[in-house]
């Protein structure tokens, strides 16, 4: 199933931005499903999922600023999850629908659970992939060394090599699938070599912020009222199997599913992943 490329327009302490994001399914349908990514990721992450979630929704996924196809901004310190917010909140308002059902994946589960919390929050359905509100340290400090690091390579086979080692914990991909994910990961840096597909200056909100410390954000978890699945990378290491567990007891009481094999973050290549997500977005 083919998607449309399209823009919002969204603003920031840095004056205006283009958000992009891709569209699939049938634009007029009023079930709009949103698919938000990791801190270094993109939209195309969620190729897989979204052709296959199609059938029954409108999918949406946004290239979060700095990210993608999405533009820069001109002061880094904008890159931060209350401006992600506002910026999600201007693009539900351009797909002109009361409710969405969302899946964010990392970073992109913590944009859900920051709009999630809100009184009359519009998110009717949350799917949180390996992610919570509990991050340990240890994972901060791995995502800091890699984040905003601005590599560049001869090839594409070069970068996909790179791309394999810094996400080793996606799981067992093919090589195809791989390939995927290098391809929309990178652009041409204008010497003849191939760099990011994202701002580097991304990482410095991120390392200022997070760092030195473990994050914890149980009080706006608890404000969250909506049916929440929780999936977790049986062996990741930014959401704790504790962490996870106590999820089904605290806020939304959320649901658990847990995908072996794979530590920080499941990926919805395959039909099993993405089934776990259909069967609970669809569920009565």
């Amino acid at each position: 199933m083919d998607f449309k490329l399209r823009h919002v327009q969204c603003a920031s302490p840095s004056g205006l931005h283009r958000m992009a994001y891709t569209e699939w399914g049938d634009p007029a349908n009023a079930r709009v499903l949103v698919c938000v990514h990791g801190l270094t990721r993109n939209a195309r992450d969620f190729d897989f999922l979204a052709a296959a979630m199609a059938a029954d929704y409108r999918v949406i996924c946004p290239d979060v600023v700095g990210r993608g196809m999405s533009d820069w901004l001109k002061y880094p310190a904008g890159y931060a999850v209350p401006n992600y917010v506002a910026d999600m909140v201007t693009l539900i308002a351009r797909l002109d629908v009361e409710t969405v059902d969302w899946v964010g994946t990392s970073m992109g589960g913590l944009i859900g659970m920051a709009l999630a919390c809100q009184e009359n929050s519009p998110i009717r359905r949350l799917v949180l992939n390996d992610v919570g509100p509990e991050i340990s340290l240890e994972s901060v400090q791995r995502i800091a060394t890699y984040v905003g690091a601005d590599p560049h390579w001869a090839s594409i086979d070069e970068a996909d090599r790179y791309i394999r080692a810094v996400s080793a914990p996606f799981g067992n991909l093919s090589d195809a699938q791989w390939r995927h994910l290098t391809e929309h990961s990178i652009r041409e840096d204008g010497n003849g070599g191939w760099c990011f597909r994202y701002d580097p200056k991304i990482s410095e909100p991120f390392k200022a912020m997070f760092s030195d410390k473990a994050i914890d954000l149980w009080p706006f978890y608890e404000q969250i009222h909506c049916p929440t699945l929780v999936l977790r990378g049986a062996e990741s290491d930014l959401l704790t199997r504790d962490a996870w567990q106590q999820m089904a007891l605290r806020g939304p009481r959320a649901k658990l599913a847990e995908i072996l094999n794979v530590g920080h973050a499941p990926m919805f290549m395959d039909e099993a992943q993405v089934a776990l997500v259909r069967d609970f977005l669809l569920a009565a």
